[in-house]
């Protein structure tokens, strides 16, 4: 059941937080843009976050379950998600951005964290305008989630 009557035709603002360069937010925002949204991208990275603000986008979700498990203070074992309180977790991914999972999307009064589908869809509409099918269907042919590198490196140094 939708949240939104509209949804088929409606066209929206999405704020999205991203890691600038990362492959999975491009796709993620082609996917969005391709919909006919309009795409409004801040970086994660340099965003000033408050507890209250970032607390929003997590929500009432398990701790562990906000952490980004490609990041390289928890690929390395430095931090363990499952370790954290709620209010512990929030000063972490505020000192460190990379900490937090990604993206960030502010949709009118929503405030949701990753790019489910499934939720996303229940707000807005994610079936491509006439014309871009075939450029969607490439686009959502990927893994949205997983970081597609395997050392992270190409994430972390952007000359490599």
């Amino acid at each position: 059941m939708n949240l939104r009557s509209d949804t088929q035709t409606h066209m929206e603002t999405i704020l999205f937080y991203e890691k600038p360069g990362c492959q999975n937010n491009i796709r993620q925002k082609k996917i969005l843009e391709l919909s006919g949204h309009v795409v409004h991208s801040v970086s994660l990275l340099e965003h000033p976050w408050t507890k209250e603000e970032l607390g929003r986008y997590l929500g009432e979700k398990v701790v562990a379950d906000c952490f980004n498990r490609a990041a390289p203070a928890i690929k390395s074992g430095l931090v363990n998600p499952l370790d954290f309180t709620k209010d512990e977790a929030l000063e972490a991914m505020i000192k460190e951005p990379l900490l937090i999972k990604r993206p960030l999307l502010k949709i009118g009064n929503h405030c949701i964290q990753g790019f489910d589908t499934a939720v996303l869809q229940n707000l807005i509409n994610l079936k491509p305008v006439q014309g871009n099918e075939h450029i969607a269907e490439e686009f959502g042919s990927h893994d949205l989630n997983s970081c597609p590198h395997i050392d992270n490196s190409t994430c972390i140094n952007k000359e490599q």
